[in-house]
């Protein structure tokens, strides 16, 4: 069997792992023992490129009793949990992964997964399916379709679509409503703290805290800063509708010209390149701290930081600290890259469960319409994205209401007026 981990003496440890998640995700491992009879993916290979944590693992192992072959890259260099992965490999799955992968080293892990020739191709950020569009295009006309995990990821691939070079149907899973709205803003809200606090074991209290970007990762973030204690929340937005809607949501809204003078935690959750840059570092206070939540380590600009320092080293496991021409420091979490994933263990469970769900249930639908689809960039079916709202209310032990026949009848008329 072809693999790339660490360490495989570490399985254990990872299957250990592997089953807090399981305990913690009743709507995936209810799909998982479904489809463990009829096995709809039976002889198909699927190539995942996602964070290789134990919440990845329940999603991979769920594929496997499906019946399908699967094989895994990781989709940042610095996110992989090591056991995880080895356990992984003695459950089956073909896995290209370890932590510290230099950039060459990533790419080669995605080369590998492309190797594999998938049928269905999940990915978390677009650079396998950007992989496949530039360099193996050839290989399309196998891909059955394929899923996108997060926001950077579908605004690259709705990109391919208006210049008319996608070449398989996706699936944005990300839009599901139960994924963005409940990964997004409580998984990353939380977890991008839980980051933090572990790099640093600062105290959130009494702080002022810079959200750039008030989408979903934003507001959760923004919320749970305030929950926290932070003195002060400020939101910079170049959106004027989620601008409004931050000041709405009571949290204080500038230009991060002026939030550079004042802030004592910056974190950036946009999507975009240079965030943060030379002429807001130029402006910060002594012991400012930087952290990203998006997908891609541009956000805090690294290029004008390094220019403007004179010395530079290691001060803790994830906290590097700039020493700049002026004496001041400023400290860098994670070198920049996902801060949640990198000082952390990522989301919790209990949203992955969603998230991951919807992944399955994508995949499963995409296989079920082989053929039929468009290539386009398309929304998950609202009807699959209920069920899983539904599933996880259940598992809860959480029971809602249902419309009466003359209910269900009254909001389909247009001949009821006043």
């Amino acid at each position: 069997m072809d693999y790339r981990v660490k360490d495989l003496s570490l399985a254990s440890q990872g299957a250990a792992k592997i089953s807090w998640a399981e305990q913690n995700m009743p709507v995936l491992m209810l799909l998982r023992r479904k489809y463990s009879e009829a096995k709809p993916f039976k002889g198909v290979r699927v190539g995942a490129v996602l964070h290789v944590t134990k919440e990845t693992a329940v999603l991979m192992k769920a594929f496997i009793d499906a019946g399908a072959e699967v094989a895994l890259a990781g989709s940042n260099p610095l996110s992989t949990q090591d056991d995880v992965a080895a356990a992984l490999v003695e459950y089956g799955v073909h896995v290209y992964a370890w932590r510290g992968q230099s950039g060459e080293e990533y790419y080669w892990c995605l080369e590998k997964i492309v190797e594999w020739r998938p049928q269905i191709v999940l990915d978390d950020g677009a650079d396998l399916h950007a992989l496949i569009h530039e360099k193996h295009v050839q290989l399309a006309s196998s891909i059955v379709g394929g899923t996108e995990e997060t926001t950077t990821g579908v605004i690259r691939l709705r990109a391919l679509e208006r210049e008319g070079l996608l070449k398989y149907p996706v699936i944005a899973v990300n839009n599901a409503y139960t994924k963005h709205m409940f990964d997004n803003r409580y998984g990353t809200g939380q977890s991008t703290f839980d980051g933090i606090l572990r790099a640093t074991n600062m105290l959130i209290a009494g702080k002022v805290v810079v959200v750039a970007g008030y989408g979903w990762v934003g507001k959760g973030i923004a919320a749970r800063a305030r929950g926290l204690g932070a003195r002060r929340v400020i939101v910079v937005e170049v959106n004027p509708i989620r601008a409004l809607e931050a000041v709405y949501d009571g949290f204080e809204v500038m230009p991060m010209s002026e939030a550079a003078e004042v802030g004592d935690i910056f974190i950036t959750a946009t999507g975009n390149k240079a965030v943060v840059r030379r002429e807001h570092f130029e402006k910060m206070k002594n012991g400012a701290v930087l952290a990203n939540a998006g997908h891609f380590n541009v956000e805090v600009w690294i290029p004008d930081l390094e220019a403007l320092s004179r010395s530079k080293r290691q001060i803790l496991p994830y906290v590097t600290e700039y020493e700049l021409s002026d004496g001041r420091r400023i400290y860098l979490l994670a070198e920049g890259r996902l801060v949640n994933l990198v000082a952390a263990e990522g989301h919790p469970s209990e949203v992955m469960d969603m998230s991951f769900a919807n992944q399955f249930l994508a995949s499963l639908y995409m296989l079920e319409n082989k053929g039929s689809l468009p290539l386009k960039v398309m929304n998950p079916p609202v009807e699959l994205d209920e069920m899983v709202a539904r599933l996880k209310l259940e598992s809860m032990g959480i029971r809602i209401d249902s419309m009466t026949r003359e209910q269900e009848e009254y909001v389909k008329s247009w001949r009821h007026g006043t």
